[in-house]
């Protein structure tokens, strides 16, 4: 009699719809599965529920949830001795090696053979591998970006000598933040900065307390929000545009709660329905009127030049996103703008920005790709000098 194989919790990280229902399909007799679209995600749920017993990640491997999803949970106690295997579209002998060096401890290639994983991911299991602390922290081959040393000194002399010249002008700042509204002077919120490493973003206070919470209620107010819809349902009976000319039916068909629909047709809504990047809202009634004064002249940026002295940012790079916006540029489309530094002031803010036309999403994110491939330390002098006028933008944003 052979023995019984107890159901065991494990992660599937994946932003692909296909790889969703595929993996859920082939394992869901077998694992307790829990999804997550990216490494915010898990590793959010990761802090506050027990550890899974395994995690698989389907990825490009230099993309966000391929070696960078392997190295943050390196450094997550419950996740730092859990085995890791990464599922690709095709394997060659490099992104093996690549992946087994950065302690992946299995790589598989779509379409999944079910025995093989099966007898790979049981082992890893009743087995997981002990990761000594110097091998976790020395061999990550990750193309993190390093600030080049002409940037750092700028970056340091320019902060400093700002902060001294405005210490006066900080302390009028504070006091009518304080007369204006109750709560704190300073703001700190979590920011996602160069390969995607968190740390306490700093500004001056410009909403009312309680601004976070009020969020949700304003999201109908986003600039950058396309189309919105409640339900899936909608979609079921719909085929995409290529199964339509083939006259055949569907040629991509998934399998959700037991019902076919097209799987392009999914994945329309699930962009839809996760909604925009980012979060832009004009005249937000959250705002002080002190707040609406230092946000058109973007006083309350200054309080980052502390960040800047820290290491966090730089002066000019790509802006730092809040979690909610990062969690949602984690495909390899949009990693390239994670390898810039954070940055007071960048290319996106003094292209388009108060200059009356609105950014679409993917202009923004050209732009701060754009920076990312193509950065001088000249090219960081001529934004600094052409965001001086874009300060007084007439935004109110």
């Amino acid at each position: 009699m052979e023995p019984t194989f107890s159901k065991e919790r494990i992660a599937f990280i994946s932003s692909d719809p296909d790889s969703i229902v595929e993996f859920s399909h082939l394992f869901k007799e077998e694992f307790e599965i829990f999804h997550f679209d990216n490494i915010f995600q898990f590793i959010q749920w990761t802090n506050i529920n027990d550890a899974v017993k395994l995690v698989v990640t389907y990825s490009d491997l230099l993309g966000a949830n391929g070696i960078t999803l392997r190295k943050n949970c390196k450094n997550v106690p419950k996740t730092a001795n859990v085995p890791f295997i990464l599922v690709v579209d095709r394997i060659t002998e490099a992104n093996r090696n690549i992946a087994l060096l950065e302690q992946f401890a299995d790589i598989f290639e779509r379409p999944i053979h079910i025995d093989d994983f099966m007898m790979r991911a049981r082992y890893l299991i009743q087995n997981p591998p002990r990761y000594h602390k110097s091998l976790v922290k020395n061999q990550s081959i990750f193309p993190k970006y390093s600030i080049p040393l002409s940037k750092r000194i700028f970056d340091i002399v320019f902060a400093s000598l700002a902060l001294l010249f405005l210490f006066p002008f900080f302390l009028i700042f504070a006091l009518i933040i304080v007369i204006e509204s109750r709560g704190p002077v300073f703001y700190a919120a979590k920011r996602v900065g160069s390969g995607y490493t968190l740390f306490d973003f700093y500004k001056f206070r410009s909403m009312r307390q309680g601004a976070d919470a009020m969020l949700k209620s304003l999201k109908h107010l986003n600039q950058y929000n396309g189309n919105s819809i409640e339900s899936l349902d909608d979609f079921k009976n719909y085929l995409c545009k290529e199964c339509k000319e083939a006259n055949s039916g569907c040629k991509s068909k998934l399998y959700m709660d037991g019902e076919m629909i097209c799987e392009k047709i999914f994945a329309d809504y699930k962009r839809i329905k996760d909604g925009s990047k980012f979060i832009k809202i004009e005249n937000d009634p959250r705002i002080t009127r002190f707040g609406k004064i230092m946000r058109n002249t973007s006083i309350d940026e200054l309080p980052q030049l502390v960040n800047v002295l820290k290491g966090d940012m730089s002066i000019v790079g790509n802006r730092p996103l809040p979690l909610y916006e990062a969690e949602k540029l984690t495909t390899d489309q949009f990693a390239l703008r994670f390898m810039a530094p954070a940055g007071i002031t960048g290319l996106w803010q003094v292209t388009k920005r108060g200059k009356g036309g609105p950014m679409s999403e993917e202009e923004r994110m050209e732009l701060d790709n754009e920076y990312a491939k193509n950065y001088s330390f000249w090219h960081d002098i001529k934004i600094i000098l052409r965001t001086i006028p874009a300060l007084f933008q007439k935004e109110n944003v």
